[in-house]
């Protein structure tokens, strides 16, 4: 879905004085800005409600010798680029091509490159974060430089130990052996959290819907919904009580929206995370069409030190549809009977003719 974030675009409203259209801002005195007055649910707390993306081309982890911010020649350049390449692949296609050669090409396409989505179908970002007025580099803005803290030793471990018993069963032996966004179970990346971050692929998109006792977070990949409890009477369930996207505590500080996260599934641990793992969350909306979400991962089992990022999410005004996606697709299985298949023909190749 492509769309310009209104933070990068200078808003002007207009009021009607007598038969003249005259910009709200002309108003004002000079030098004395408006504030902005945060809407509120009918029981007094900020309106976070609505539909909203995360889409940035802004990367996770500061690329190497950048600054933490960039200046605007630079976005303007990185955004032309973006602009560009989808500009590019929208071209037609040639009508006379010769079909992919068998087994893919060994790119690193979809499939070896014989087919997948095209880049109609891709929505990964076309702008550069913005939080403060800066251009971000990182949506990690803690540790300084813009980098996911080194694993502990214990983290180590742990990761060389999920990868072996991986290994030991073989990626195609079972549908329990598929990733989990592979089976529909759970959202690409960590698009439905928490954290909620960009996959950087398509389906950015939230939808928050609040009660006073409860805030739903729905995400549209793999239409992941997140029910929060609010207030800070509630209890987080023993740690043996395991969930998808974990068990989720919010309250608020002043106008933000603060949610604690624990008790997360096994299997959906956040970047081999320990079942530790703690995640806060700040939800609190700057203007009428940006919120920001800043989170902190704490997981000292697993990293050297805790580290937080902040992510624009920009009003969507545009209806979610539901994300199709559901185990019993047929692909899976599709998946493993190929497995099964080529099983069969390394056997074949393996066994000696018959003796005559």
């Amino acid at each position: 879905m492509r769309r310009i974030p209104r933070s990068l675009v200078p808003a002007v409203a207009l009021v009607v004085t007598g038969a003249l259209l005259v910009p709200l801002s002309a108003q004002a005195p000079a030098g004395i800005a408006r504030p902005y007055a945060t809407p509120r649910t009918p029981d007094g707390k900020p309106d976070l409600q609505g539909n909203w993306s995360n889409a940035t081309v802004t990367p996770l982890e500061r690329p190497t010798g950048q600054d933490a911010a960039l200046l605007k020649d630079v976005v303007a350049r990185i955004e032309k680029g973006v602009q560009d390449r989808i500009e590019r692949l929208a071209q037609p296609s040639d009508p006379n091509r010769t079909a992919p050669p068998q087994g893919g090409d060994g790119s690193t396409g979809a499939a070896g490159n014989v087919g997948g989505y095209n880049n109609f179908w891709i929505d990964a970002g076309e702008r550069v974060a913005v939080v403060n007025g800066e251009y971000r580099t990182s949506l990690i803005v803690d540790p300084p430089d813009g980098k996911v803290p080194a694993l502990t030793e214990a983290g180590r471990a742990r990761q060389a130990e999920r990868i072996a018993r991986f290994r030991a069963f073989g990626e195609y032996d079972n549908p329990e052996n598929r990733p989990l966004a592979e089976r529909c179970i759970a959202s690409f990346g960590s698009n439905a959290g928490p954290p909620m971050l960009p996959n950087y692929f398509y389906n950015n998109n939230y939808t928050i819907v609040q009660t006073p006792d409860h805030v739903m977070i729905m995400t549209e990949m793999v239409h992941d919904t997140r029910v929060i409890r609010l207030g800070k009477q509630h209890q987080h369930p023993p740690a043996s009580v395991r969930a998808w996207w974990g068990d989720s505590i919010g309250w608020w500080e002043g106008d933000t929206l603060v949610i604690e996260t624990t008790n997360f599934h096994p299997q959906q641990l956040f970047r081999g995370a320990s079942d530790t793992l703690k995640v806060t969350e700040r939800l609190s909306r700057v203007d009428g069409d940006t919120l920001l979400y800043k989170f902190t991962i704490d997981d000292p089992q697993t990293f050297t030190k805790p580290w937080s990022g902040e992510v624009p999410f920009e009003k969507l005004d545009e209806m979610i549809y539901e994300y199709a996606c559901h185990e019993a697709n047929y692909a899976l299985s599709n998946v493993l009977s190929g497995a099964r298949s080529q099983e069969k023909a390394d056997a074949a190749k393996k066994t000696p003719p018959p003796q005559r």
